[in-house]
């Protein structure tokens, strides 16, 4: 089936197609300014389309006949071709094939500069920088979904290959946690108008950002083998193993690497890309709407509030800490060995404070590595000022990181669990050694990486040693020489002016003047005539002279001169330390791991956290809320939780306000806690490890999708009920709230009868309470309901209600709660009287169907007998004489509920 599928893909690619879209590297000698893209023959030689689309599609985003070339990296190359390029495209019978959703903005320049980006403003502010390919089978193999994805600051190739529903929820939740920049689809997903399933949901989802259409012949799976087999580094070879029949990913890696050699005018260096294979079983799936309903990373009310779970977690010190801290959080784990392991090393943390404050200390000062690696591993296609004062800039930062692995070993040969063991051997590596000395010996030994713009001039400056190169040598005494004279002429006219002056600097301005008037008065109130450029904050004055300008102009030929030689040097250096570069792969692993467990080790310092346990049952004891325990003026009321197979589906009731849809956020954050290897909020904490968390929180329209509150509800509860599995944790809280009562008694009635059939944990909040009928006639329902208090005043005799926010058995017995809520409001009082009386007559009616009959009763005492002694079974580590005191319990328990249904409480076991 794959490979009938794969023929389809890759269909029309004779040639000369499958090939680059310019000339080779080794054939681009004579072209520097301009390359003529598409394929090599002539692109009227019907044999080069694709099979799917006719001749209108053109060469990849354009046509590009032999007399039209396209300057490189330019907005109007071939394949970021605009509106603008139509013209000359239409005359070959082609049409730009880049496309967007409505609102985006027009194409844009190529990714050497985020800042001007067509995804929305959201994203640009969080810095997306990630840009996905998407492709899915035909035919058969329809729901089969190749993803490729490679973060610009990061140079890790990502693929997955996976079978999806027909929601594609997989995707589209993989799509939100990537948070992308750009999407690329094969053309053939939007043909002529009507776009595929996958594509108009895609769009549908993510309106700002940017889309681009590749022919479907660029999705080639063989063309990505190559790249993978080409660019991987050595340490990550195994991944060729694991995607060589992975047509659909392969497929789309190789139009992705193809689109970002171009748009990015560099070339990745051959066998320096980190490439990992992440299929979806792997990590629980957790949809966006879940995520946004429990503020995992952005605070829903304010978006700069560290009020997330995200916010609560964060105490990484380095970028890469805190990428893998959110990724983690979006996708837990749902391996229980792993999740032990990461939990043994944060015990080990929070035991050993000589280990915790050596880690942290040492890895404070990392920067980003992942970013490092990124640039390093690039290969312009140009060579400017900018590329060599950069590549300057990125070896200092180089032998900065490298300088810093030596104090990670030293800290990392104290541990004891596996994970830092692991980790201390990796950091081993005699190549970090090798490295460092190769680049002593072109580098000078004190240049190091230093915040402000004039330290890390000097320090790029002076990066490279002396008499290595002579005209370097005479180059920076000449820029000396002018350093000194700009203090000189800035002094001068101090004395001149009997003003207070000093030098100062920016990157901006270059060399400024800065001046402080305390005590100090100017002549005739105003600065002297020569002073240029004058700002003024309250008392300081920037300026400058025309002379001073002339010196900088000076200065930075000097500087050009200097990044120019200093460039030469160091790219031999780098070609000989290239081989060697991907040890890095492992310095970034084990920086941004350890910072992750060092915050999580932090959090509990922070608030009492217990360690939790994996088991078949979620038993929570005295379990508080993360996010509400750390805001300020919040008191977390703790709560216990217990749901096992015998009592999957827990309802819960109590009036508004009493703190349902807290406790029911407080059960999911926690279960993802644990699932990222944290510790929880509780005394005591035992879960099963959930694959999926649902929740169905909040009753808005949606003004977007036009969807009324009611037609919403529908939406997310049918997609929950789409992809549940027996391992999902559901959390819903309100249900069929948007249409009449009877309606949504109904739909909440067959949708708890649906959810109860299966064997995931369920909490469903309601204020339908004619639901707690669900606990008669099914022996695995649960009525929980949050308790309030009710209080008279002893002068005036109204009754007032104070929330306990605690969580106890039954069915909630207040009534009427909503009518004390219009109370107090100008409602009239005798309509508030009338509904009182009706709404009596229909609760005595509904109580009158509640009591179940004895022999239901009897079974449902039976089946929490055995639920609980085959869990027993499978989790007890009590000592015989507590399980002998566990069992007798049970047996009173059991002989408790016999007599409560009125049967004889005889049992025929007898104690030992």
């Amino acid at each position: 089936m794959f490979h009938s599928s794969t023929e389809e893909l890759t269909a029309g690619d004779t040639s000369g197609c499958g090939q680059t879209w310019g000339a080779s590297p080794e054939d681009r000698s004579g072209q520097n300014e301009t390359t003529s893209y598409g394929p090599a023959s002539a692109s009227s030689d019907s044999s080069h389309q694709d099979s799917e689309g006719s001749s209108s599609h053109g060469p990849p985003l354009c046509q590009s006949g032999p007399g039209h070339s396209f300057r490189l990296g330019g907005t109007n190359s071939a394949l970021l071709a605009s509106t603008s390029d139509s013209s000359s495209l239409r005359s070959h019978g082609g049409t730009p094939r880049r496309w967007r959703t409505q609102g985006s903005h027009p194409a844009r320049t190529p990714l050497t500069d985020h800042t001007a980006t067509s995804c929305s403003s959201a994203h640009t502010a969080s810095g997306a920088s990630v840009i996905v390919a998407v492709v899915e089978g035909r035919g058969l193999a329809r729901g089969e979904i190749g993803m490729a994805s490679l973060n610009l600051k990061c140079p890790e190739l990502v693929l997955s290959q996976f079978a999806d529903t027909g929601t594609y929820a997989k995707v589209v939740t993989k799509i939100h946690i990537l948070v992308p920049l750009e999407i690329l689809m094969p053309d053939t997903a939007s043909e002529k108008g009507k776009g595929t399933k996958l594509f108009n949901l895609i769009t549908e989802n993510f309106p700002g950002v940017a889309f681009t259409a590749i022919q479907r012949k660029y999705f080639n799976e063989r063309k990505g083998l190559e790249y993978i087999q080409q660019l991987c580094a050595p340490e990550f070879g195994t991944v060729l193993m694991e995607v060589q029949a992975k047509y659909y990913c392969l497929a789309a890696a190789a139009a992705l690497l193809k689109y970002l050699e171009f748009i990015q005018n560099s070339v990745y260096a051959a066998k320096s890309l980190k490439v990992s294979f992440k299929g979806s079983e792997q990590t629980a799936m957790i949809d966006s709407a879940s995520a946004t309903n429990l503020e995992l990373v952005v605070n829903n009310r304010d978006h700069r509030s560290e009020h997330s779970l995200l916010g609560v977690l964060n105490h990484t010190k380095t970028p890469g800490g805190a990428r893998r801290l959110r990724s983690n959080i979006l996708e837990p784990l749902i391996d229980v060995d792993t999740i032990n392991i990461r939990l043994d090393t944060i015990q080990e943390l929070l035991q050993d404070e000589e280990l915790f404050f050596g880690l942290k200390n040492a890895i404070g000062h990392f920067l980003d590595v992942d970013q490092l690696l990124s640039v390093l591993v690039q290969i312009p296609k140009q060579e400017t000022v900018q590329v060599a004062e950069a590549k300057i800039t990125h070896v200092i930062q180089l032998k900065h990181t490298l300088d810093l692995v030596p104090q990670l070993r030293m800290v990392l040969k104290k541990c004891n669990t596996a994970l830092l063991k692991a980790y201390s051997t990796s950091v081993e590596d005699n190549r970090f050694d090798m490295i460092l000395e190769q680049i002593k010996t072109v580098i000078n030994a004190d240049t190091t990486y230093q915040k402000g713009s004039l330290s890390m001039r000097t320090q790029k400056c002076y990066a490279v040693r002396p008499n290595i190169n002579e005209f370097l040598d005479i180059a920076r005494r000449a820029y000396t020489e002018i350093v000194d004279d700009i203090a000189g002429l800035v002094n001068q006219m101090g004395e001149k002016y009997s003003l207070p002056m000093r030098t100062s600097f920016s990157t901006a301005r270059s060399f400024f003047i800065q001046m402080k008037l305390e005590g100090v008065v100017l002549p005739e109130g105003k600065l002297p005539s020569e002073f240029i450029k004058v700002t003024k904050l309250k008392n300081n004055y920037s300026f400058t002279t025309a002379d001073l300008m002339k010196m900088n102009d000076r200065c930075d030929e000097a500087l050009r001169e200097i990044f120019h030689m200093s460039y030469v040097v160091i790219c031999q250096l780098l070609s000989t330390i290239h081989e060697h570069i991907h040890c890095l792969y492992k310095l970034s692993d084990a920086v941004s791991m350890l910072d992750m467990l060092l915050s999580l080790a932090n959090a509990c310092t922070v608030s009492d956290f217990v360690r939790p346990e994996f088991t078949d049952t979620l038993a929570i004891k005295q379990g508080r809320h993360p996010i509400l325990e750390r805001m300020a003026g919040q008191h977390s009321v703790p709560n216990n939780s217990y749901i096992s197979e015998g009592s999957n589906f827990v309802i819960i009731t109590g009036p508004n306000m009493s703190g349902k849809s807290t406790y029911l956020k407080q059960v999911a954050l926690c279960q993802i806690m644990a699932q990222i290897g944290s510790f929880v909020p509780a005394e005591y904490a035992s879960f099963r490890v959930a694959d999926q968390i649902f929740t169905r929180i909040g009753v808005d329209d949606d003004f977007e999708t036009n969807s009324s509150t009611f037609m919403l509800e529908m939406k997310e509860i049918s997609y929950i009920i789409h992809n549940i599995s027996d391992s999902s944790l559901i959390i819903i809280d309100e249900l069929g709230r948007g249409t009449s009562a009877e309606e949504g008694i109904g739909i909440c009635h067959a949708v708890c009868e649906f959810l109860l059939s299966l064997k995931a944990f369920t909490l469903f909040a309601t204020h339908f309470l004619e639901l707690c009928q669900l606990e008669s006639l099914y022996p695995n329902v649960e009525n929980q309901h949050m308790e309030v208090q009710h209080t008279r005043s002893g002068d005036t005799g109204a009754e007032s209600v104070a929330y306990t926010y605690l969580l106890n058995r039954g069915c909630s017995e207040e009534r009427l709660y909503g009518l004390r809520a219009a109370e107090m409001t100008a409602l009239p009082s005798n309509i508030i009287q009338e509904a009182k009386t009706i709404a009596s007559r229909v609760s005595q009616q509904l109580l009158a169907k509640h009591h179940s009959d004895p022999e239901t009763q009897r079974q449902r005492a039976v089946y929490h007998l055995a639920t609980r002694l085959l869990q027993t079974a499978r989790n007890s580590r009590l000592d015989p004489d507590s399980l002998r005191m566990y069992l007798k319990g049970l047996k009173k328990q059991y002989e408790a509920e016999l007599q409560a249904a009125g049967q004889p409480a005889s049992t025929d076991t007898e104690e030992e």
